[in-house]
């Protein structure tokens, strides 16, 4: 692996906003593009950062590659944690650092720290059309759980996969 996982510093929180909500802009994720509210929230990573775990994938010359924001304890960025899970929002990779495995070590780094917590399991939200996560997930034995999605938006389902630890 040319990169390493690990907490968010500081001084990173704008750059792993601005890289999560480009990941969300350049793959068609936003309803209404440039203008669409959800940017302020993938941007304000500084927020994040003081409500749940800030992650981040940076490769040897320091370039952030992606991010993902754990919840393990629930707090403001929980969203369909039952008592005992955590989850993960906001997975983001870089356009020019995807297929490197950026996005599975984020993942995985999750999970590890969902076991690290003692947490039951990890759930997440992704949009139906997100397959290459879908696939991810799967593949780390994520399983989808329909009765658990739900709709942020009205005409928004959001599906929902969760993961025993």
């Amino acid at each position: 692996m040319d990169f390493t996982v690990r907490t968010a510093q500081p001084e990173e929180y704008a750059d792993a906003g601005e890289l999560v909500a480009r990941a969300y802009l350049d793959g068609g994720l936003l309803d209404f593009g440039d203008s669409d509210p959800y940017l302020k929230t993938l941007r304000d990573a500084a927020s994040r950062a003081a409500h749940a775990e800030l992650l981040v994938a940076e490769d040897h010359q320091g370039a952030l590659l992606g991010t993902v924001t754990f919840v393990g304890q629930g707090g403001r960025y929980a969203e369909l944690a039952r008592k005992g899970e955590g989850e993960f929002r906001m997975l983001g990779v870089r356009e020019s650092a995807r297929g490197r495995g950026v996005g599975e070590a984020l993942v995985r780094a999750c999970i590890s720290r969902g076991r690290e917590l003692g947490l039951s399991g990890l759930v997440l939200s992704t949009q139906p059309t997100m397959h290459a996560a879908h696939r991810l997930y799967e593949r780390l034995g994520f399983l989808r759980t329909p009765a658990r999605d739900w709709s942020p938006l009205p005409d928004f389902t959001l599906w929902t996969y969760a993961l025993r630890l």
